[in-house]
């Protein structure tokens, strides 16, 4: 009876320990007219932000990581005030809308349905949760365009003016000129054979990325016939005009550069990126379409912002230290 009872005092103890340790895991940290944002909820959205700027390729300076609870708890009241506006308004999206913006995507992803599931678990999402975000974007798109929107102006002289003041966002399309060095590889190709390219390929990449003669190193060793004689040269051409796996990484590439490997359905590359020479601005009536969005979106934005900043003054907030 003694051990029993001693088994079940360690019992109580460790329950009361764990709640103990639940509250101070995911304590109140704020309350926006009466809806409370967690500690938790803090740490995930920390977590979603992290992840953003590691997609994006922008790493956080030290300040905004010193001060990265305060940012995230900001987003958080910000949208709990728009989720309750939401509300107040009664913004509603039906199913069908949120299929619609679902096969949207898709498409101009050139996703299927399994593709699309796969790119989210890559992501840490499962389809009801991308389902979820989805409806909130398209209820704040709505609130934004019922709120915000239906009261901008953008005028033809706004449009003229960041035109004159832009050139560069209107240019056309560059013109590139690069070098390829090829290497063939076949689904029918013997698994050393495979492995004799690819060594050969890695080795070259090496040369090429130390310095070495590029236009020799294609005449030597790329599987084009064409190679032997013009040195791999592309010649002359743009974004379009090439295999979409060149284009990524074209995109990224200065003149000078050389590519990592690039794997295609045939085999693979190497590209040096020789020159890049920028297009000239198209004409004010072809890109005035894109004038006025950017600029309405622009204005969209801040006059959003600063429609929360306006909300905030008019809520109750209770920020708990």
């Amino acid at each position: 009876m003694k051990l029993r009872l001693t088994a079940l005092i360690l019992i109580a103890s460790a329950t009361f320990a764990s709640i103990a340790a639940a509250e101070v895991i995911d304590k109140i940290v704020a309350v926006v007219n009466d809806e409370i944002i967690t500690s938790y909820a803090v740490d995930k959205e920390k977590s979603v932000m992290l992840k953003e700027a590691e997609r994006q390729q922008q790493p956080l300076d030290e300040q905004t990581r010193l001060n990265i609870d305060k940012l995230a708890l900001n987003r958080l009241i910000d949208r709990k005030l728009v989720e309750q506006k939401i509300r107040e308004l009664d913004i509603r999206v039906s199913e069908e809308e949120i299929r619609q913006a679902i096969e949207d995507v898709k498409r101009q992803n050139k996703l299927s349905q399994e593709a699309l599931v796969a790119a989210l678990t890559n992501q840490g999402l499962t389809f009801d949760q991308y389902k979820t975000q989805i409806r909130e974007q398209l209820e704040r798109l709505r609130l934004i365009s019922q709120e915000v929107r239906s009261k901008i102006v953008v005028s033809e002289r706004e449009m003229h003016e960041f035109y004159q003041a832009n050139p560069q966002k209107f240019g056309g399309e560059d013109q590139l000129k690069a070098r390829n060095i090829f290497f063939r590889l076949d689904k029918e190709m013997p698994a050393e054979q495979v492995k004799k390219i690819m060594t050969t390929a890695m080795t070259v990449l090496y040369e090429a990325q130390s310095g070495k003669d590029f236009a020799d190193l294609a005449r030597k060793y790329s599987d084009d016939p064409a190679a032997k004689k013009n040195g791999g040269d592309l010649g002359t051409f743009r974004k379009g005009d090439v295999l979409p796996e060149f284009e990524e990484s074209l995109a990224k590439m200065k003149p000078g550069d050389v590519s990592d490997l690039i794997y295609t359905s045939t085999g693979l590359h190497i590209i040096k990126l020789e020159a890049r020479t920028p297009g000239a601005p198209r004409p004010f009536d072809e890109v005035k379409g894109e004038v006025e969005d950017l600029l309405y979106r622009k204005k969209s934005e801040e006059r959003f912002n600063q429609w929360v900043a306006d909300l905030r003054k008019s809520a109750a907030i209770d920020i708990r230290q």
